[in-house]
């Protein structure tokens, strides 16, 4: 017997949103930091800390926020991003937290300042900006590829954002700052973005002729002349910065950004190679006369040396918290990273993380990076534009540059740079500007897992049938 069933084959598919996940796993990244926050207070004096309820309150208010923003206006986005970024934001704030009840770090800030004034409360109100910050990046990019139009015009801001700090002094040997008054910025956390939203759109175009317009050489496509130009260009912007302003940390990001993405667009394993020569030699040239880079070279290859201990014992205090702290750490609230002083929340947190957690610790907070990179890269495998599976491969790609920069700083594995890891570290434009890089993701993967819409009924629809037998 045959049935006619339906004028066509192919229908939308529901797919599930997964925002009832997403709130499960919001409510266990908020409790494990309210738990993390009561062991540090009873680690520190025996009793819980009169903020908690606060603390939790506050982590509670924003994950709502951020959920029903996420809920509203994106609702088939990656049920991960949001509950794994609030996780570490809450972490970092109890890790702040903690080191503001160091009695050493209270009294050098009353010896050189007359007075303390506690950073938890101001991360927290960063955080809050940046959440709001999120917010309105999601309820303002209703698209991403609109950013695909302001290609040239992300390269200008960036080169802006990144030269600015040049005219204003250096602090603590680098010139990576804005200061006016009490406001302070480090416009590199942002810049990263337009970079990447520049690469996106520039390797659009030029993909093909990068791609297929090589000769082989030694068993390497050698890319044309005159398509070496951007590479040459991006190879001496990052030099420049490095030697302008001294910054390694935004100079690698910046150059490792464009050569994942040209390996991504191309599939060239060449342009790997040519990256990692000119950054070296890059690398090795400056080094050979800027003083600052030589300093955080030799404080690298010998951190124990009675010359480099003289300049800051930053390097071995920290290498010697992660040797305190073996594979399950003192406990939260027990260790004395603070013995690194100046940027023992910023620069060097994850110290405080491998003393107090121990290997253990350090592995999963790692793991939350790697996942969030992973769901990054997922959302570009998935994403159906080719712009914004560059945009996605861009952004996780800066996300997992960053982290690795930071974290082998602090662990000895590379040069000291100068960055702060996302979300844990102090400092309000990281974490401003990672809340806005989330809430980019997020967008590409609410486009991405969105149902296909239907496809419109044809005039010879009535032509095709089903047979069942």
């Amino acid at each position: 017997m045959s049935v006619v069933t339906n004028t066509t084959t192919i229908g939308a598919i529901d797919a599930p949103s997964r925002r009832n996940t997403e709130l499960m796993m919001m409510v266990f990244a908020i409790a494990i930091s309210v738990f993390a926050y009561a062991n540090v207070g009873l680690a520190i004096d025996g009793s819980l800390p009169s903020g908690m309820f606060g603390y939790g309150a506050g982590l509670i208010l924003l994950g709502g926020v951020a959920h029903l923003v996420v809920r509203k206006f994106a609702p088939y986005a990656d049920p991960l991003l949001l509950p794994l970024a609030t996780l570490l934001n809450g972490l970092g704030l109890v890790l702040i937290w903690r080191l503001d009840q160091s009695p050493r770090l209270i009294q050098r800030a009353e010896y050189l300042y007359g007075s303390y004034s506690p950073d938890a409360p101001k991360q927290l109100l960063y955080s809050a900006i940046g959440v709001a910050l999120f917010v309105a990046v999601l309820i303002v990019l209703k698209d991403h590829r609109i950013l695909q139009r302001y290609t040239y015009i992300s390269m200008v801001a960036a080169l802006i954002l990144l030269v600015i700090p040049m005219f204003f002094p250096a602090v603590n040997g680098a010139k990576i700052w804005i200061s006016l008054g009490s406001f302070t910025i480090q416009p590199g956390e942002f810049a990263k973005i337009l970079i990447a939203v520049f690469f996106s759109g520039y390797l659009m175009v030029k993909r093909d002729a990068l791609a297929l317009a090589s000769r082989r050489f030694m068993g390497m496509y050698l890319p044309r002349g005159r398509d070496l130009g951007p590479i040459i260009t991006i190879w001496a912007l990052s030099i420049l910065i490095l030697v302008f302003e001294t910054d390694l940390g935004t100079s690698l990001l910046f150059f490792g950004l464009f050569v994942v993405m040209l390996y991504v667009a191309t599939e060239r394993t060449s342009w790997i190679v040519f990256g990692l020569l000119m950054s070296a030699a890059g690398a090795v040239g400056v080094a050979s006369f800027e003083p600052h880079v030589q300093e955080r070279v030799n404080a690298w290859l010998e951190p124990f040396s009675k010359a480099t201990m003289a300049q800051s014992d930053q390097i071995a205090q920290s290498l010697m918290s992660f040797g305190s702290g073996g594979t399950l750490g003192t406990g939260l609230g027990q260790g004395h990273s603070d013995l690194i002083m100046f940027a023992a929340n910023a620069d060097f947190i994850l110290s405080t993380v491998g003393e107090e957690l121990g290997l253990a610790g350090m592995m999963a907070v790692l793991l939350i990076y790697g996942l969030i990179v992973e769901r990054g890269v997922r959302t570009a495998l998935a994403a159906r534009d080719p712009f914004g599976k560059l945009l996605a491969i861009g952004l996780s790609g800066a996300f997992a540059i960053q982290v690795f920069v930071v974290a082998g700083g602090v662990m000895g594995l590379i040069p000291l740079s100068g960055m702060t890891m996302p979300f844990l570290a102090y400092g309000g434009s990281s974490v401003l500007a990672n809340w806005a890089l989330i809430a980019i993701l997020i967008r590409i993967s609410d486009t991405a897992r969105r149902p296909a819409p239907a496809p419109a009924p044809t005039s010879d629809a009535e032509m095709t049938q089903v047979v069942r037998p």
